[in-house]
């Protein structure tokens, strides 16, 4: 189980215990200026439709067709910190600030982490793109309760040497090894949902929710004996580290995951590189 997951478990067990007061002192708490939580907004909606209001929750945004925007009462994850999902009965959020989301958890495929919110809450259903959210709050301002911060590790842009190649020459003139052999080094990473070879991972302070870094070149073929040596997640949840690797190069799009990739590398050896 995920450390997010727990966080929301903990927020979950403070809300209950805070209600009892809470719900004798709503007023008083909008006309003083403390924030509320999710909870007292989605247990008694009518009291505060049309009000503006200051509430705390986690926040979740995950692309998609439709995409969500939402405040919820938490959120859990996946050990690799993907697929975010909102706890409890979220509230749509519209007009949310894109800055804020920066200093949030960005593991690739949502944005999520605990916010502070001020808007204008409405009620009555019908909110969101496919109108399934029955509440809804227009933000005005927004801030994050945790800031998360990013930790990088790059390799450098420099000649590696007699027979080798380095990365960035290779994303810098790709028609010129398409095809060919070629050895190089870079930072693998791997989390299930896609595999590559890029110049760098960025992770968050405690090493969660890596992510590659640059334009990364799709990868197939890394040998598993040599992943692990390197750096892995909770549960085999992802694979990181810096490598050389020697195989087939081949560019011209529509490699990879959704074919978003316009370079690929065929692995025919690997090893780890001492930092």
């Amino acid at each position: 189980m995920s450390r997010q997951f727990w966080r929301a478990l903990l927020l979950a067990t403070l809300l209950a215990s805070a209600l009892l007061v809470l719900n004798t002192c709503v007023g008083q708490g909008i006309a003083s200026g403390s924030a509320l939580y999710v909870q007292q907004l989605t247990s008694d909606p009518s009291s505060f439709d049309g009000q503006t209001v200051t509430v705390d929750g986690a926040y979740v945004w995950k692309p998609g067709d439709p995409s969500i925007s939402v405040l919820a009462l938490g959120v859990s994850t996946l050990d690799n910190g993907l697929d975010a999902q909102p706890l409890g009965d979220p509230i749509w959020l519209e007009a949310f600030p894109a800055e804020v989301t920066e200093d949030l958890h960005r593991p690739g495929d949502a944005v999520y982490g605990f916010v502070r919110v001020e808007g204008t809450f409405s009620h009555g259903g019908g909110f969101g793109p496919n109108g399934q959210f029955a509440s809804q709050i227009t933000v005005t301002s927004a801030e994050p309760i945790e800031r998360i911060q990013r930790v990088e590790h790059r390799i450098e842009d420099r000649a590696l040497g007699e027979g080798k190649v380095s990365f960035f020459e290779l994303l810098r003139n790709p028609e010129a090894y398409n095809g060919q052999t070629v050895t190089t080094n870079g930072y693998y990473f791997w989390n299930s949902v896609i595999y590559v070879l890029a110049e760098g991972v960025s992770t968050e302070e405690d090493g969660a929710s890596p992510q590659p870094i640059g334009s990364p070149v799709w990868m197939e073929g890394f040998p598993p004996d040599q992943s692990a040596l390197l750096n892995i997640g909770p549960n085999n949840s992802y694979v990181w580290g810096a490598v050389e690797v020697t195989g087939t190069f081949q560019t011209g799009g529509g490699f990879g995951k959704d074919g978003a990739y316009q370079s690929i590398f065929f692995v025919e050896s690997a090893q780890p590189l001492t930092p």
